[in-house]
């Protein structure tokens, strides 16, 4: 199962934008996500093409069953 951390911020023009991340590590706490979007706000580790991130909005993770089909 792969699995997906989502996270959404709005920036300094009130729209939401996603990051998401691959691989998440199956022990991670809501507590380690919060202080890791936090570090994202506080550091302004990513651009947007409405301003600088601001506030941290919610996140989630999202797990996906892939099965691959030999077809060749």
């Amino acid at each position: 199962m792969a699995k997906t951390l989502q996270m959404v911020f709005q920036n300094q023009t009130g729209k939401n934008v996603s990051i998401s991340i691959g691989e998440v590590k199956d022990a991670i706490t809501s507590e380690e996500i919060k202080t890791l979007m936090q570090l994202i706000v506080a550091k302004n580790i990513f651009e947007s093409t409405g301003g600088d991130l601001t506030t941290i909005m919610s996140a989630d993770i999202v797990t996906r069953d892939v099965q691959e089909m030999a077809v060749r």
